[in-house]
């Protein structure tokens, strides 16, 4: 039986459903990739946050694993919304790239030495607040489209900068362009960056098997964390939240690390905290340093949708 392949059609999203599609390969299976358009893809201009925040680039993929379309669609786990689907599940999440923010700017420069006033375009407010929270005088502008027409932007001279996923970059082979990788004590990544998720039907336990094939149990238990504390945050992708987990060599053996931060919109303000765990207890360690964030004033800076004394959902 042949396994159909969810993708987006961008050069980004083929790439990293060809590079899942190869791995399953390897494993004797037939693959054939079939491209589906999004609400994201269709509409390359309006902000993200407009246009619906997390989910936008993910609807049409699991409506085509519901009709049957396909039998399972490779997503870039940042994308995927936090709450759970009863008949879908992230049935494989393989060794994650480096989950980290780049640079890529004029000249060769790095974030430090970019001039007050330089433009710097992102499309994502938690890169936005980070950045004004800085505060090094930059001059932020909205940006949209896809890997090569942010890159554009910088070389044409419309903009002095632009921030992306270094994990991007490297599946495309276009980390020679990187000017410097920023520091996640300057700029934490967005929970799941770097991660691929690949989402099956519940209920297709054959392909289920076949996907489970390719999960990393080290990066799973990182992105679970960092995805549990936007879940108790009730937060989505267009809030201004970092996080990013690690499996560190503790005491005791492995040991999950991992910070987050709430930052304001406007850069006035930031709460960073952190915590340790072990990786098998990865959504709590989440959810304890998520309402740590909120015991310390996360709602102060960031419009979160959390209900303090009683929880609806999960």
């Amino acid at each position: 039986m042949t396994l159909r392949l969810g993708t987006r059609r961008s050069a980004l999203a083929t790439t990293q459903s060809t590079w899942v599609a190869d791995r399953l390969r390897e494993l004797g299976h037939d693959v054939e990739l079939v491209e589906i358009t999004t609400a994201g893809d269709r509409d390359r201009t309006t902000p993200l946050a407009t246009l619906g925040g997390t989910g936008v680039f993910v609807s049409a993929l699991r409506d085509a694993l519901r009709d049957g379309t396909v039998d399972l669609a490779v997503h870039s786990l940042k994308d995927l919304p936090t709450t759970p689907e009863d008949d879908l599940v992230v049935a494989g999440i393989p060794v994650r790239e480096d989950p980290r923010d780049a640079l890529v700017a004029r000249d060769g420069l790095t974030l430090g030495e970019l001039p007050a006033g330089a433009t710097v375009g992102t499309g994502s407010p938690r890169r936005r607040a980070q950045l004004e929270a800085l505060g090094l005088g930059l001059e932020l502008r909205e940006l949209r489209g896809n890997v090569d027409t942010r890159l554009a932007k910088v070389t044409d001279g419309e903009l002095d900068a632009v921030v992306l996923a270094q994990a991007g970059l490297s599946r495309l082979s276009r980390t020679s362009v990187v000017t410097e990788v920023l520091d996640p004590i300057q700029m934490l990544p967005a929970p799941g960056q770097g991660a691929l998720a690949v989402e099956v039907r519940a209920a297709d336990t054959a392909t289920r098997d076949a996907v489970a094939a390719l999960d990393d149990a080290d990066t799973r238990a990182c992105v679970v964390a960092e995805r549990a504390v936007l879940a108790e945050l009730e937060a989505g992708c267009s809030a201004p939240i970092g996080a990013l987990a690690e499996i560190v060599l503790g005491d005791d053996g492995d040991e999950l690390s991992l910070r987050a931060v709430v930052a304001s919109t406007d850069g006035t303000g930031e709460l960073r905290r952190s915590a340790t765990g072990l990786p098998a207890d990865a959504e709590r360690v989440g959810r304890a340093l998520a309402r740590l964030l909120i015991e310390d004033g996360a709602a102060d800076l960031a419009p979160l949708n959390t209900v303090h004394t009683e929880r609806h959902g999960a």
